[in-house]
């Protein structure tokens, strides 16, 4: 009988056993569902009561450094182009030449100060002095299109030599050049001009003839050529020859340059002439090629009042 009651107390004490563990895991569970919906309830709830910085269109803005992209100004240095102009140089751009040296002002054009450099920049806003005249002429022993030694058929010692090599490294590739007029004086070009003032009028003979003192050929420096037949000769139709061609191609090898290069008359001031070449020296003569300028963008002198 005994054992009967101490079996039954022991089933009951492990049955309020099992219930309590069972009414503690609830309220365990219970807990941590609670505790799980807490921070939802909270961040929910401080949302509600702070602007939300990604559901308006306002910029945010803020003292503090970054490294995020952003859309408000900043003082760091940038590698995205600007249209905003800057004072500071840029790496990418040529520094600009230096105005050309002058010596004072003749018939109101200013006079070159160095006008014996090979890289004088004459046209028709710098002249040279008046009545200038190189010291250094001599005879270049290449071909012209005729055969008294007179005045234009000089040019500058230096530049006569370069020509030699010119006419030699045509030859070489079966091109015969010949010269057509290179030295010319003030005096001559005076002469000269007039006379195409009088044929086509001053507007007109501008364009393609220099007023006296403005003349490259006054330099000892430039030359026109032609082929040795002499055809087309200081004329349009010199242009797409096989020799208007090679000079393009290979003047600068020898320090010339096509002084008056196609599409550039508003720059130069002169129409297109594939026969007139100007030496320049080999540095500056390929710089020019490989940079597309003339002379007057290389000196920063544009554009050339016609």
């Amino acid at each position: 009988m005994r054992r009967n009651i101490r079996k039954r107390r022991r089933r009951g004490l492990a049955f309020v056993a099992v219930c309590v563990v069972a009414i503690a895991v609830i309220l365990f569970i219970r807990y941590e569902n609670l505790t799980a919906q807490a921070p939802e309830e909270t961040t929910a709830n401080s949302q509600t009561s702070q602007p939300d910085p990604a559901g308006t269109d306002e910029p945010i803005t803020s003292d503090e450094p970054t490294n995020s992209p952003s859309d408000a100004p900043s003082e760091e240095p940038s590698n995205e182009p600007s249209d905003k102009p800057s004072d500071e140089p840029s790496s990418t751009e040529e520094p600009s030449k230096a105005a050309v040296a002058t010596a004072g002002e003749e018939d109101g054009i200013p006079v070159v100060a160095q006008p014996e450099s090979v890289t004088v920049l004459v046209d028709k806003q710098y002249k040279l002095p008046d009545g200038y005249e190189p010291t250094d002429l001599v005879y270049p022993d290449v071909r012209f299109t005729f055969n008294d030694k007179i005045d234009k058929r000089k040019m500058r010692k230096e530049a006569a030599g370069a020509l030699e090599d010119l006419f030699a490294g045509a030859e070489k590739d079966g091109i015969y050049l010949a010269g057509v007029s290179a030295y010319r004086s003030q005096a001559t070009q005076k002469s000269l001009f007039n006379r195409y003032v009088e044929k086509d009028g001053m507007e007109k003979a501008l364009t393609y003839s220099a007023f006296p003192g403005t003349s490259e050929h006054q330099t000892g420096l430039s030359i026109d050529v032609s082929g040795s037949d002499g055809k087309c000769a200081a004329e349009d139709c010199f242009g797409g020859t096989p020799e208007a061609e090679w000079l393009a191609a290979h003047a600068p090898e020898y320090g010339f340059i096509i002084r008056y290069p196609e599409g550039k008359d508003a720059i130069t001031g002169y129409k297109y002439e594939p026969w007139h070449i100007r030496y320049v020296g080999k540095e500056l003569a390929q710089e020019l090629e490989d940079k597309g300028l003339t002379l007057e963008e290389y000196y920063n002198a544009v554009p050339v009042t016609k």
